[in-house]
């Protein structure tokens, strides 16, 4: 087995993952002030919550490119691929995944999978490392497709945003949440659900209160198994940080990384959001 990973620039990829030959990346493009532009390509991470800060309208983002996924699968043949597995962000939150399904066998002689992340940002990331760590200890197709399933089963993201109005112009958040916790000063805690939608999880009333239960409910949740828990942040670095002190002070002994929220999920969250997010490892 020759195996190629496609994902897109909405997962948190480490250095080292980024510079796998096996790995390839679909741009997600963001509009700001009608200029297009690609994180990694024309625009860092910083940039991006500057630009976004002195904009008069919030930016957008568009879907992959399917032409771009069509280049990719039918040049992998020629390079020797055998099986192709794409990992692309939630259904919940884009249409990308269903536009794709009919490529599925488009393609003679590679044998593809798409499964459904149900996420984003860090814990797909994660998806994308583990599934090469998988190939390399000698796990067929199958097997990593099942370690797959195990962690898109048992995965998610909770998330605490400074201004829902991102959320809902964005269209990812229904406009009755946003106006109910932009009257009553309510800091609601987010979440993908099991379908990869992200919806209000519980309302709490300060965000000093809210971030306690986000730990709270990370530590219930993962209490039973081996999680990777991670930090995510737009442009929050200190209130990272914090919570990950607070995580270390209420027990939680695993290393907790911290990473940030990119121009693709940024648009949607905006500057100053904080997420735990928790994926098994498998």
């Amino acid at each position: 087995m020759k195996l190629a990973v496609i994902t897109d620039s909405s997962a948190y990829l480490e250095e080292k993952t980024l510079q796998r030959e096996n790995l390839f990346i679909l741009d997600i493009p963001v509009n700001i002030d009608g200029e297009e532009y690609v994180e990694g390509v024309n625009l860092t991470a910083e940039e991006f919550y500057q630009k976004m800060a002195q904009s008069a309208e919030l930016p957008k983002t568009s879907q992959p490119s399917i032409a771009k996924l069509d280049e990719i699968l039918s040049s992998l043949k020629d390079e020797g691929y055998t099986h192709v597995l794409g990992l692309f962000l939630s259904s919940g939150i884009s249409g990308f995944y269903q536009n794709i399904q009919y490529m599925l066998d488009e393609y003679d002689d590679l044998t593809i999978a798409f499964p459904d992340t149900h996420i984003t940002s860090s814990p797909l990331g994660f998806m994308v490392e583990s599934a090469f760590e998988w190939a390399e200890q000698g796990d067929d197709f199958a097997q990593i497709q099942e370690k797959l399933g195990i962690q898109i089963a048992d995965n998610s993201a909770f998330i605490i945003v400074d201004d829902l109005d991102h959320l809902v112009k964005g269209g990812r958040l229904s406009n009755g949440a946003a106006i109910l916790g932009n009257l009553l000063s309510i800091k609601p805690i987010l979440y993908f659900n099991d379908q990869g939608v992200i919806e209000v999880y519980e309302k709490v009333r300060t965000e000093k209160k809210a971030i306690k239960r986000l730990v709270e409910i990370i530590k219930e949740l993962t209490k039973d198994g081996n999680y990777r828990i991670t930090v995510i942040h737009g442009n929050a670095p200190q209130k990272a940080a914090d919570l990950r002190q607070l995580l270390m002070e209420s027990g939680v002994t695993a290393e907790i990384p911290i990473e940030t929220f990119g121009s693709v999920i940024g648009t949607h969250l905006g500057e100053g959001s904080i997420a735990l997010s928790y994926t098994p490892i498998v």
